[in-house]
């Protein structure tokens, strides 16, 4: 008679699921006597457009009804704002969805998934979670390296994540350099470019990826609403791909993955061309005072094109560090977002907030920074 392995007792989740480290989003938790000021998410200070609240509000008479499942009017919308065939256009609830989509379509057991050392901790998550290895490649001063990229590719790699700009960094890659990453990769690899950020970046030598996809097969840009249209609440993202990918994506999301008022909001936010131009401007009157801000105070920022700022703390110096610094600003109703996750142990990242905010971190940490 030969020897079994032990029955399970119980449902086991597939290999390699348990070895995830889930997901921690920005926290909003902080002393209950002081005004909270969230700054660890990267949300908008300026909220959503008026012409999204309304769009919003108009649908609660219609809840019994089923969300359009194609979500046109949200893909057109998108289409006319940026000049694209809406065929080559697919919604979702946040961009996130999109990133374990493509994972679990074009990702198996056994296959690579590349991701640089900063990025999004969510790549990992999927890669994992479809039963791949992910590849993890050094960045060069906080930057993509486009030749560490290439050299990490084998026969098993299926997918190269990119985060353009990247977060927690907020450093960008050129358009010159994504375009001969792209032109270096095998044709069967997909270059998934994450756009999250890109309506914030006022750099000559940016591109979020539109033409890049529309020339290739093998390219995908993702983008979201949560951040400069101020409707995270409502998770919606889209990416623009080859009508093969769009195919094959749309082959296996749920049905109605974006609900009817997120596609109503989102149509009405993506038309406001006057509340995104107010909320860059805002943006670009801070990120430079900020940068400048904690610069003076002896803490270094790494120069970013997003909604926020990774500050460093003194290395060597064990009483200015970033957790001393959290553990004081949340004392005072700031909460940043702590990094070490993502190997940036003596970092905090901060969301450029309101005015008030965004004076009383410089204060705060100017006090902090005094302390013996």
């Amino acid at each position: 008679m030969t020897s079994q392995s032990p029955k399970a007792t119980r449902p086991e989740p597939n290999k390699g699921v348990l070895d995830i480290a889930a997901y921690v989003p920005g926290s909003d938790k902080a002393n209950p006597n002081v005004k909270l000021h969230k700054l660890s998410s990267n949300e908008t200070p300026l909220g959503p457009s008026a012409a999204a609240i309304d769009a919003y509000n108009n649908i609660a008479n219609k809840l019994e009804i089923y969300p359009d499942g194609s979500a046109t009017e949200l893909r057109d919308a998108i289409a006319k704002t940026h000049g694209l065939n809406p065929e080559n256009i697919l919604c979702s609830n946040g961009s996130d969805e999109l990133l374990g989509l493509l994972a679990g379509t074009y990702i198996g057991p056994g296959d690579e998934g590349i991701f640089t050392e900063h990025g999004f901790l969510v790549y990992k998550i999927q890669i994992k979670a479809a039963g791949g290895v992910p590849v993890v490649v050094r960045e060069t001063d906080l930057h993509a390296n486009v030749d560490a990229i290439l050299e990490a590719v084998t026969e098993r790699t299926k997918i190269v994540f990119l985060a353009n700009p990247n977060n927690p960094t907020g450093t960008y890659m050129s358009d010159s350099e994504v375009r001969r990453l792209q032109e270096n990769l095998p044709p069967h690899v997909m270059l998934v470019l994450d756009a999250a950020y890109a309506e914030y970046v006022r750099r000559n030598d940016y591109a979020s990826g539109i033409e890049l996809v529309s020339a290739n097969q093998n390219v995908v840009m993702t983008r979201t609403f949560s951040k400069i249209y101020g409707l995270a609440a409502l998770r919606i993202g889209w990416m623009y791909a080859p009508a093969h990918i769009v195919d094959a994506i749309n082959r296996v999301r749920g049905p109605f993955n974006v609900n009817t008022a997120a596609i109503a909001a989102g149509a009405a936010a993506m038309k406001d061309r006057a509340h995104i131009d107010k909320a860059i401007a805002y943006n670009e009157e801070w990120l430079p005072k900020l940068t400048e801000a904690f610069t003076n105070i002896g803490l270094k920022v790494t120069p970013s094109v997003g909604n926020f700022v990774l500050i460093h703390f003194p290395d060597g110096d064990a009483v200015h560090t970033s957790q001393g610094a959290n553990d004081y600003l949340i004392e005072r109703g700031f909460v940043l977002r702590a990094v070490a996750a993502y190997g940036l142990p003596n970092a905090l990242r901060m969301t450029i907030g309101s005015e008030e905010a965004n004076l009383g971190v410089i204060n705060a940490l100017t006090e902090f920074m005094k302390t013996a």
